[in-house]
């Protein structure tokens, strides 16, 4: 008797485990730096409010000219800067987003921290993680990495309520322009968050400790 009741006692404690993991964390734009620190690694989010993009272009521009907020029209401040480079349909006066997946975030790895310092940025998403310098610049500012669903572009652009803005389209194009978009339930993973944890520096160390292994 005591050890069925043990036995059901551990299968309600695996039970809240996994409900405890498996939980998703509703997040409203802008994020104030306590909202930032209250995630973590791992954890699944579902986005509401105002997002930007933001492209290889775009991160030259706020790298080198260090252009003041006042003269960006989408407000940066708390915001998510997406890496994504959308592809928009144009009805009357109003765009519409018909495709809207991440891009690969790395090759932008070199202005990113700055960027993050500069403009009160508290989100980076896209796809495959970035590097050690931007870990640390989330950490020093209370910033986190958000790893958007690859393969999904589609199901993505119907998270997109309205398009709230457009800076530099026609200097850059469709594809590289700053977009304000207003998201709703707009999901995806915490992979590097701002208490200096990285999963995808986690996967790196157990994939160089296997081919190890096998050379």
């Amino acid at each position: 008797m005591l050890g069925q009741q043990k036995g059901k006692a551990d299968m309600v404690r695996k039970s809240e485990v996994r409900s405890q993991k498996s939980e998703v964390k509703i997040l409203n734009l802008p994020l104030k730096k306590t909202d930032v620190l209250k995630l973590h690694a791992g954890d699944v989010v579902l986005i509401s409010g105002v997002m930007v993009t933001g492209r290889d272009k775009l991160h030259k521009l706020l790298f080198n000219e260090k252009v003041p907020k006042k003269d960006i029209p989408c407000d940066l401040n708390g915001t998510v800067l997406y890496h994504c480079g959308p592809i928009m349909k144009k009805t009357g006066e109003e765009y519409k987003a018909v495709a809207a997946g991440p891009t690969t975030s790395m090759r932008l790895e070199m202005y990113e921290h700055k960027i993050i310092s500069e403009y009160g940025i508290r989100g980076i998403m896209g796809k495959g993680g970035m590097g050690e310098q931007t870990l640390k610049a989330m950490k020093r500012n209370g910033c986190v990495y958000f790893h958007a669903i690859g393969g999904a572009a589609a199901y993505l652009a119907d998270r997109i309520i309205k398009i709230v803005n457009v800076w530099k389209l026609e200097e850059f194009g469709m594809a590289e322009a700053m977009w304000a978009l207003e998201v709703e339930n707009f999901p995806a993973i915490v992979t590097m968050d701002a208490h200096g944890k990285s999963l995808h520096k986690d996967i790196e160390k157990v994939s160089f400790s296997n081919l190890k292994k096998l050379l």
